[in-house]
């Protein structure tokens, strides 16, 4: 089965403009845009045929192609990365079996978070869409909260049945836990990995849909899927001591770098 990552990246973003654009400083020193660190991070990927960014920003796009990347040009009416992903696979002739969005925010994402995301909708013939989740940790978890009582947004959290078919994605924390949890003791809690993978009928079916109140409340483009009936598996991925975060405020950049500061990542 063909596979392809799409890197949505737009600059006009409400909650931190110029984004992608953002400078990370690495363990040595070395300062990479977030856009190049997500490529890289893309690239690291086994088993996939084709690496692209998509944007419709020509700031990015310059940057993107001095770094070598691969750029797929995308109007500016696309509200969310899955949109954007479905008019790149468009454009690309739409000719992939599993459509990758590994959005550009996400720097720290390990290869094996995506290639088991791949194994995983492969093995999974009736979702659509799938996408991994990471069980909190007493650290991840009081991070988490610490955002919220801060008025910030530190991630997404996600519920899910038995069969790891999504019930509920949330930017609060969900479920609910009276349980205070030690830094390493496992949670019941989920953090949501902002990485999707498609089947092509589901991602060229999706900008057809309008925006439903849940999406439009929580601002999270998945549960458009969940809103029009279509199942979102979740892959349950493990960290093997790596952390992950994703950039969404301006306050994440000194705790990004701290973390590849840890890990030893240039």
């Amino acid at each position: 089965m063909s596979v392809l990552i799409a890197i949505p990246a737009r600059y006009a973003s409400t909650r931190y403009p110029g984004k992608p654009l953002v400078p990370l400083t690495g363990a040595s020193g070395n300062a990479m845009t977030l856009i190049e660190r997500s490529w890289r991070a893309a690239s690291s990927v086994s088993g996939v045929d084709r690496v692209v960014v998509a944007t419709d920003d020509d700031r990015i796009r310059e940057v993107a192609e001095g770094f070598g990347a691969e750029v797929v040009m995308t109007s500016e009416t696309c509200g969310n990365g899955t949109e954007r992903c479905a008019e790149a696979h468009d454009v690309l002739g739409a000719s992939y079996d599993i459509v990758v969005n590994l959005q550009g925010d996400a720097p720290l994402t390990p290869h094996w978070f995506v290639e088991d995301l791949i194994a995983g909708l492969r093995a999974a013939p009736k979702a659509g869409v799938a996408t991994p989740v990471l069980r909190c940790d007493g650290d991840a978890l009081n991070s988490l909260l610490n955002d919220r009582k801060h008025g910030r947004v530190g991630g997404t959290t996600a519920v899910f049945a038995a069969d790891h078919g999504a019930m509920y994605f949330s930017k609060e924390v969900v479920p609910f836990t009276s349980q205070t949890y030690a830094g390493g003791e496992e949670t019941p809690v989920f953090h949501h990995v902002g990485v999707y993978a498609y089947r092509p009928d589901a991602l060229a079916a999706y900008p057809s849909w309008p925006v439903g109140p849940l999406e439009q409340l929580e601002g999270l483009e998945q549960l458009r899927f969940m809103e029009n009936g279509r199942k979102v598996l979740c892959v349950e991925v493990e960290s093997k001591g790596r952390q992950f975060w994703e950039l969404n405020n301006p306050q994440d950049v000194p705790k990004l770098e701290e973390m590849m500061a840890a890990m030893g990542l240039d």
